[in-house]
């Protein structure tokens, strides 16, 4: 392999890359400030729960895991 064109040929990716890189930087300029993202209605992720609902998940978790264990 030829290392003196491989090098040239890095040399002119690099300088087509600067050159995209600079446009999209102007066009970022141009642009002005990007508009606040909307505030959704809806809280996403998972819903919190009451120390009741809890304590019965608990509760029936403990029933679960006895009956695997005994079943074995």
């Amino acid at each position: 392999m030829d290392l003196y064109k491989a090098i040239q040929n890095l040399y002119a990716e690099k300088e087509k890359l600067e050159h995209v890189i600079a446009s999209l930087e102007e066009l970022q300029r141009t642009a002005g400030p990007l508009p606040p993202m909307p505030n959704g209605g809806k809280r996403r992720g998972r819903k919190s729960m009451s120390s009741k609902e809890r304590k019965e998940v608990s509760e029936r978790m403990k029933k679960y895991w006895e009956s695997r264990r005994s079943a074995s």
